[in-house]
């Protein structure tokens, strides 16, 4: 396999590189802003992120800089441990020693689009370690349609390849892989959301953090409440084998596609690893039937 050609713009690249920021949205609706190359530092995890998601009424579901973690930026594809460089941001979780402060934070680059519409993002992005040496490259591309016969729900859709350099095999990881207790794989296609108080999570009869986090159901829903007051519910599924669902709701809320939630992943010098994720916005409260309902009319 030949590595994908990192300077020359594709064509629909801004050559300017003025635009810092693209936007999403389901009909003449704006649902989401993308973040492309947030003005932050290092020590944040910098990465392309999506912040503000919004209902099709309004209704902000996502959360970026938040004072708890600072560095959780909305809804973004970040790993802690990617060949021992931190690329989520904050502290790194050593073994035997805990959480600290280390110069190996790393950074996702947006290099250009393949293709750019109101409701289609297609990017090509490279993952790098601190001196700026590529990990990995990407290929992302992120949809947002309508949920047909549901008027108060929309979908957003993230596909990502993730291809390995030809002579280096790249290990994901995550601070439970590091020695960490509690189920904290988190890693992978992270969502922070926003709520008044701590929201209901629940994955078919699986109800609550403790029983969620670390199941592999195929999805997994987070039922809360915005500061406005306003009700929404999150509907997340796209488990790649292996994946598992990281979920908080006391400490914060948050959903997380976990790529290395027990054990390292590998991909192979040369190869690709695929992910497909998917999370349908609703306003309102859906109960674990109509959200059962929803993925499986949705596909």
């Amino acid at each position: 396999m030949t590595e994908p050609n990192l300077t020359t713009p594709g064509p629909n690249d801004d050559a300017s590189g003025s635009g810092s920021a693209a936007h999403l949205l389901v009909g003449d609706t704006p649902v989401a802003r993308y973040v492309l190359a947030p003005d932050l530092g290092v020590e944040h995890g910098l990465r392309p992120y999506l912040h503000p998601v919004r209902t099709l009424a309004g209704t902000v579901v996502t959360d970026a800089l938040p004072a708890d973690h600072v560095w959780h930026l909305g809804a973004s594809l970040a790993v802690q441990d990617v060949n021992g460089t931190n690329l989520w941001g904050g502290r790194t979780y050593v073994r035997d020693i805990g959480y600290v402060w280390r110069g190996d934070h790393g950074r996702i680059d947006h290099l250009g689009w393949e293709e750019r519409r109101p409701d289609r993002l297609d990017q090509r992005l490279r993952w790098c370690d601190p001196t700026g040496a590529v990990l990995l490259t990407e290929r992302r591309t992120l949809t947002a349609s309508a949920v047909p016969d549901h008027p108060a729900a929309w979908r957003l859709d993230l596909a990502s390849t993730l291809t390995a350099p030809t002579g280096q095999d790249i290990v994901l990881g995550s601070p439970a892989t590091n020695g960490r207790l509690g189920g904290a794989g988190y890693g992978g296609f992270f969502w922070r959301a926003t709520a008044a108080e701590p929201p209901e999570v629940f994955a078919g009869e699986l109800v609550g953090e403790e029983a969620v986090n670390g199941c592999d159901r195929p999805w997994v829903a987070l039922r809360g409440r915005a500061p406005t007051g306003a009700a929404y519910t999150l509907v997340f599924s796209g488990l790649s084998p292996g994946d598992r669902w990281f979920v908080r709701t006391t400490m914060y809320p948050g959903v997380c596609v976990a790529y290395a939630f027990e054990q390292t992943v590998t991909i192979p010098a040369g190869t690709s690893r695929h992910g497909h994720h998917r999370v349908v916005v609703v306003d309102g409260r859906l109960d674990p039937d109509a959200a059962a309902g929803l993925v499986a009319r949705d596909g």
